[in-house]
């Protein structure tokens, strides 16, 4: 798997969802070859970790079985990890489904639960010394949007991220294999989610690398005024402030675009702290 340097450049995680019911209308389902062929692509745009998932985590979406998130990740993953040098991530909180991936490819766990839904998936991920991407959320995808409350925002996601992981790391998961995520529009309103932007580099404290994710997300939407697939512009100006306020990897769906974004970005920021 790639050697990452955080702290020397951005990296690009492209998104590759494959469900029929993604929030930003780009879900690719049942077809192999076409998730395949736009996964390379995003690899030739820039993407340096290629993020696969099989289950919705839109606001309301309804879960999928194992079986099926399986059916939908596991034989594009099969045939990707042999055609593609960057990472595979697998965008899952189930354990048989992380266990499957990592045997096929992959070698990362992007778990929006922060490993905490299913008991089993710590060890998985450690039995395959993967990577894992541990995210805050409040609540559930049929949950997380009604009504979200917090005291103080930030401090409250770096208080479960910090009991999060300590609890990986006595589990066995190596602390140089962990990586945080704020979990932008994951139980946030519109003023949480600026918040964390604003505040991202509080976060930077763990001395773990930060992923955001904000690409096309509905509060750029509630800014904007634009439907989800038109949100290039503002997600841009969204992952330029990630970078400037810390972020070491920004998942996103429009890698040819992105990849500009970040270039400028790392350019202006890490130039700034010379």
């Amino acid at each position: 798997m790639t050697d990452f340097k955080f702290g020397s450049r951005t990296y690009i995680m492209g998104i590759l969802n494959v469900t029929p019911d993604s929030f930003s209308g780009d879900g690719i389902y049942q077809d192999v070859d076409r998730a395949v062929s736009i996964a390379e692509g995003m690899v030739e745009d820039g993407a340096d970790i290629i993020d696969i998932g099989g289950e919705s985590t839109r606001p309301g979406a309804e879960p999928v079985t194992t079986e099926e998130e399986i059916k939908r990740t596991i034989p594009i993953i099969k045939r990707l990890s042999k055609r593609i040098s960057v990472p595979i991530s697998i965008d899952t909180a189930k354990s048989e489904v992380a266990r499957l991936a990592l045997e096929n490819g992959a070698s990362i766990v992007n778990d929006i639960t922060g490993l905490e839904s299913d008991p089993e998936i710590i060890d998985v991920a450690k039995g395959f010394n993967a990577k894992v991407v541990l995210m805050h959320i409040k609540g559930t995808p049929q949950t997380m949007q009604h009504s979200p409350n917090y005291g103080n925002v930030v401090q409250e996601i770096k208080e479960k991220l910090k009991i999060i992981i300590e609890k990986s790391i006595i589990r066995g998961i190596k602390k140089e294999n962990i990586i945080i995520d704020p979990g932008i529009g994951f139980g946030k309103t519109l003023e949480h989610n600026l918040q964390i932007l604003n505040r991202l580099s509080e976060f930077k404290e763990f001395k773990l690398p930060v992923l955001i994710g904000t690409s096309r997300k509905s509060f750029i939407g509630k800014l904007t005024g634009a439907k989800s697939d038109k949100r290039q512009f503002g997600t841009a100006a969204s992952v330029a402030i990630a970078i400037k306020n810390g972020a070491d990897i920004v998942r996103v769906h429009d890698v040819k675009e992105m990849k500009q974004v970040v270039m400028v970005a790392d350019a202006i920021s890490r130039n700034g702290e010379k």
